[in-house]
């Protein structure tokens, strides 16, 4: 512990009195300081004992000591040392009613003590306690490494723990809890993730200060990593701020979990390559080659049905993206839970990296799930295996609903047209080891009509218990289709007859020319002569059941504008 004014007062050496503030003399000493001046405060950083013999001051008045004593305790000052026998042979009265009235400590230093001594006593005691707290850290160091190497990351932060009196809590990328220790810090620990999620967010490396959950102790949070992006987070919980033996332990374990999370990215790297190999196998269709790769890595993967993820990111104007959007309604698949303030944060940053953010989603809650994922950077691009109906395909789907929640409620921030970066998901539908390759065809066909209609996530299932009208929103469909009905829109301006109008309504009764007519309100008969004008005009036979569905898709493209 520091020196205290009580462990000065029981100095045998220094022979120092109490005259006031008896009850606080528990108090550290920072320095011991010695002035003359009038009003030393402003030189005074808060924590000092003062010595002093009052050559400039006129301790015997009231007033005067009354404002120099509440001055010295504004100031932080701890204690006041008096020497008597220079200047004045006892402490007058005045100083020590102003130090009762003030709750100062008012020690008396006798004539043999000289102030060196006392300050020689605090540099000493501050010394020991330096040193002691340097030793203990060291010890908590080797303790801690011990810990580390033995029983990974849950041994030392049980060793953590031990070393602040408190508990300690380390979180993965995504803010959820890996572990703790004691294991009853864990609701506690549980009830910081907003705060973990809000420091990830500032770059690494990162720290602050919180209060606990209702105020129930002082937590600190750390980032772990020496990327731009956090790997991990650290929470350690006392009852006070940390003592100079408590801040090298936790020191010591942010830089053992950082090389913890260090060595786990290499380790991923090279799982990463393993899984590279394996969907590469896959795809060619030797899934029995495949399986033999993956062994325990990735092979309860392959045992069950999975999904095909494949994502990219494209540049488009904000205003291409706006109008792909209002052709349909937003996606219907609902995330199963809230998305979490780091998956918001993910979506909502402008500046950040989509494929890697859906990676790091992705691979956080296939760990917290106890599932088997597959993530491999292809490129341009990220393709994903994952258990069907499991956590990574769900965050997956919810990262996408935020993202385009983000952009639909304008939090990405505005770029210039032409350089907005922005994901686009496809998922295939459930598959096996056999089916690979036509999973990975279903997913880039649904990546494809979610680039075409500026969706951010589509599921192949979805696309044909849908609407194929909603495709004919393509810039080539509307060209083709304008081009073909020109010349009918051209011979109904000048007049002569509304053969747009007759046609729709012969091709929505499939070629019935009562009920076609009686719709129109015209004689069958005037029916005829404009179906043959059009075929006339465009110079096809609409005997021919192509050119009739190349005729409705077509109208049916120009009346979507």
């Amino acid at each position: 512990m520091p020196p205290t004014l009580a462990s000065l007062v029981h100095h045998s050496a220094l022979k120092l009195t109490v005259r006031a503030g008896e009850d606080r003399l528990d108090v550290p000493v920072r320095w011991a300081h010695v002035s003359e001046l009038a009003d030393p405060v402003p030189y005074m950083e808060g924590g000092e004992l003062l010595l002093i013999t009052a050559l400039k001051l006129d301790a015997e008045d009231p007033e005067a000591m009354r404002r120099y004593v509440k001055r010295l305790v504004g100031a932080g000052v701890v204690g006041l040392g008096f020497a008597v026998g220079v200047n004045y042979d006892d402490i007058p009265e005045a100083l020590v009613d102003a130090a009762r009235k003030e709750g100062l400590p008012l020690l008396e230093v006798p004539r043999r003590t000289p102030f060196l001594a006392i300050s020689k006593a605090v540099s000493a005691a501050i010394a020991a306690d330096q040193y002691r707290a340097v030793t203990a850290g060291f010890a908590a160091q080797r303790e801690l490494t011990k810990q580390a190497l033995t029983h990974g990351p849950e041994g030392l932060l049980a060793a953590l723990a031990a070393q602040v009196d408190g508990w300690a809590a380390l979180y993965d990328a995504s803010g959820a809890v890996v572990a703790t220790a004691p294991e009853w810090a864990g609701r506690r620990a549980a009830r910081l993730t907003p705060d973990v999620e809000r420091l990830r967010e500032r770059p690494a490396p990162a720290s602050s200060v919180v209060g606990g959950p209702d105020n129930e102790d002082r937590v600190e949070l750390h980032t772990l990593g020496t990327g731009r992006r956090p790997r991990a987070a650290l929470a350690v919980g006392t009852a006070a701020a940390l003592g100079t033996a408590e801040r090298y332990a936790v020191h010591s374990a942010i830089a053992l979990l950082t090389l913890t999370t260090e060595r786990s990215r290499s380790l991923h790297a090279a799982e990463q390559r393993v899984g590279t190999a394996v969907l590469r196998m896959l795809l060619a269709g030797e899934p029995d080659h495949a399986r033999a790769v993956a062994g325990d890595l990735y092979g309860g993967l392959l045992d069950a049905p999975f999904r095909v993820i494949v994502a990219e990111t494209v540049a488009v104007s904000g205003s291409a993206t706006a109008a792909l959007a209002a052709v349909e309604n937003p996606p219907k698949a609902a995330p199963a839970a809230k998305p979490s303030a780091a998956v918001l944060a993910a979506a909502s940053d402008p500046d950040g990296d989509p494929l890697g953010a859906l990676a790091e989603i992705v691979e956080s809650a296939a760990a917290r799930a106890g599932e088997a994922v597959l993530v491999v950077p292809d490129g341009e691009r990220l393709v994903v295996l994952a258990a069907d109906g499991g956590a990574a395909v769900t965050a997956c789907a919810d990262y996408a609903t935020a993202l385009e929640a983000a952009r639909s409620g304008g939090a990405v921030r505005e770029k210039a047209p032409g350089e907005e970066d922005e994901l686009v998901v496809g998922l295939s539908a459930p598959a096996g080891p056999i089916a690979a390759a036509a999973a990975y065809k279903q997913a880039e066909q649904a990546l494809s009509v979610a680039r075409r209609r500026g969706r951010v996530f589509v599921e192949h299932e979805r696309l044909a218990s849908g609407s194929v009208l909603p495709l004919l929103a393509d810039d080539a469909v509307r060209a083709f289709a304008d081009g073909l009905l020109r010349p009918l829109y051209e011979h109904d301006a000048t007049g002569r007859g509304d053969l747009v109008a007759s046609l729709r309504a012969w091709l929505s009764r499939h070629g019935q020319w009562d009920a076609a007519a009686a719709d129109l309100g015209v004689h069958r008969h005037t029916l005829r002569y404009r179906m043959r004008r059009v075929e006339e005009i465009l110079g096809r036979s609409l005997d021919d059941p192509d050119v009739r569905m190349e005729l409705w898709l077509a109208l049916k493209a120009t009346s979507a504008e």
